[in-house]
C-alpha cells in the first residue's frame, strides 16, 4: 500500500478488494485486549450496561484469533480453494510469516511484561493450518467442531492420565492461557468463514444467525454446569491481572485443588484416581470462564465472537466513515498491539502492572488517532510491512 494523501485516503480506504468490517472487528479486538490487560471490570449482569465492559476477557483474543483464520483464508484465495502449484509458495509464505510474527512475540515478552503475549501463539497457529490449506468449508468446520466438542475433554484426560504433566511446550502448548485446541477450533472456523465469500451480506447475516446460536448454547451450557456444580462459577471474574499474567491456565481450571495429585504416592493407580479424570473431563465440557479452555467457552465465546464479526460487516456499510479510524486500527493489529504493550512497560516499568479504565481510554485514544494518521499519511503499519517482507524473503527460497 503506497503513502496516500488525506482526501484519497478518505475515499479510497476500506473499499474492495479491502474488506472494511474485518478492519474493524480487528480493531475492536486490539482495544478490548487492551481493556483485558490494563481496565479494572465488574462481574457481567445483562441489566448493568455498566458491567458490559467484563466482555473484553477471554473474548477479545478469541475475536483475535477467528480474524486470523480469516485473513488466512484470504491471502490464500478467499473462496478459491489455492491450486496445488502454489501450496509450496504459499507454506513457505506461511512459515515466514508465522515466524516474524513468533520473533516479535519473544521481543515483547523480554521487556517483562506481566501481559500474556498472544503474538507467540499467534505466529505458530500460522504453521499449524499449513496441512489444511486446501480443505473446503465443510471439512474446515467439522475439523473446528471435533476440536471445539472433544479437544477440552481430550485434554482434561491426557492431563490426569499422565498426572498433570508440565514443561515449557506443554504450559505454552496445551495447558497455559492459550490451549492451542481452542485456538486451531477457533482459526479452523475462521478460514471457513472467508472461504464462503465473507465480503456478501447474506453470508454476513448468516455467520450473525449462527454466531447468536452458538453463543447462547456455550453460554447456556456454562450456566447449565455452574447450577449444577460441574462448571465452577461462570459469574466469576477474571481480572485483569490474571488474565494479563497468564495465571488461569486451563489445567487450573479443571482440576480444583483438592484432588491435585500430590507428591509421594506409591502407585499409579492412586494417583491417577486423585487426578479425578471422568470429573476433570466433565468440568473440561462445562467451562465457560474466559481462558478456562472449555468446550462452553469456545461455543460461548466464539460464538459472541463470530456475532461480532457480521455485525462489524454489516455496519461498515452504512457507517463507514464514523468506522475509518476503527479500520485504520485493525489494518495494522500487530503494530497496534505491540504500542500497547509498550506503553505499559513505559508506564509501569518492567514487570509493572497497571489496572486503571482511565490509562485504557487514553490507550484506545491513542491507538485510534495514531493508527489513523498513520494509515493516512504513510500508509501499511511498519510491523505489518515487517512480516510481509519476512513471509517474501522465506517464499522466495529457491527450492532445489
Amino acid at each position: 500500500m503506497t503513502a496516500l494523501r488525506p482526501a484519497r485516503w478518505f475515499r479510497d480506504f476500506g473499499r474492495p478488494p479491502r474488506i472494511l468490517g474485518l478492519d474493524v472487528a480487528r480493531g475492536l479486538a486490539i482495544l478490548g485486549m487492551a481493556g483485558a490487560h490494563v481496565g479494572v471490570t465488574e462481574a457481567f449482569e445483562w441489566g448493568d450496561p455498566t458491567t458490559w465492559t467484563d466482555l473484553v476477557h477471554g473474548r477479545s483474543s478469541i475475536l483475535f484469533a477467528l480474524l486470523a483464520g480469516v485473513s488466512i483464508a484470504l491471502m490464500t484465495g478467499r473462496d478459491v480453494l489455492p491450486e496445488r502449484e502454489r501450496l509450496p509458495g504459499i507454506r513457505l509464505n506461511l512459515v515466514g510469516r508465522g515466524a516474524v510474527i513468533f520473533v516479535i512475540g519473544l521481543a515483547l515478552e523480554l521487556l517483562n511484561t506481566p501481559i500474556a503475549v498472544i503474538l507467540t501463539l499467534y505466529g505458530l497457529l500460522y504453521v499449524a493450518v499449513i496441512p489444511v490449506l486446501r480443505w473446503r468449508p465443510r471439512q474446515l468446520l467439522l475439523g473446528a467442531a471435533v476440536l471445539a466438542l472433544a479437544g477440552p475433554a481430550l485434554l482434561a484426560l491426557l492431563s490426569a492420565v499422565a498426572l498433570q504433566p508440565f514443561g515449557a511446550g506443554i504450559g505454552f502448548v496445551l495447558y497455559g492461557t492459550y490451549p492451542i485446541t481452542v485456538w486451531v477450533a477457533l482459526v479452523l472456523g475462521g478460514m471457513a468463514l472467508g472461504r464462503l465469500r465473507v465480503q456478501e451480506v447474506r453470508t454476513a447475516v448468516v455467520a450473525l444467525v449462527v454466531g447468536v446460536v452458538l453463543a447462547a448454547t456455550g453460554y447456556g451450557l456454562g450456566a447449565l454446569g455452574a447450577g449444577t456444580g460441574l462448571g465452577g462459577e461462570t459469574g466469576s471474574i477474571v481480572s485483569s491481572s490474571s488474565a494479563s499474567s497468564g495465571s488461569e491456565s486451563l489445567s487450573s481450571s479443571f482440576f480444583p485443588d483438592d484432588v491435585m495429585p500430590p507428591s509421594g504416592w506409591e502407585s499409579y493407580p492412586e494417583a491417577l484416581a486423585a487426578t479425578d479424570p471422568l470429573g476433570s473431563m466433565v468440568r473440561a465440557v462445562f467451562a465457560v470462564d474466559p481462558h478456562s479452555g472449555g468446550t462452553a467457552e469456545i461455543l460461548g465465546s466464539g460464538g459472541f465472537a463470530l456475532a461480532v464479526v457480521a455485525l462489524c460487516l454489516l455496519l461498515s456499510r452504512p457507517l463507514r466513515w464514523p468506522l475509518l479510524p476503527l479500520g485504520a486500527l485493525g489494518s495494522m493489529p500487530l503494530t497496534a498491539y505491540s504500542l500497547h504493550v509498550v506503553s505499559v512497560v513505559l508506564v509501569a516499568g518492567p514487570g509493572g502492572f497497571i489496572a486503571d479504565n482511565s490509562f485504557w481510554a487514553l490507550t484506545v485514544v491513542a491507538l485510534l488517532l495514531v493508527t489513523t494518521l498513520w494509515a493516512m499519511f504513510v500508509g501499511r503499519g511498519p510491523l505489518e510491512r515487517l512480516v510481509g517482507k519476512g513471509a517474501a524473503a522465506m517464499a522466495a527460497v529457491p527450492r532445489r
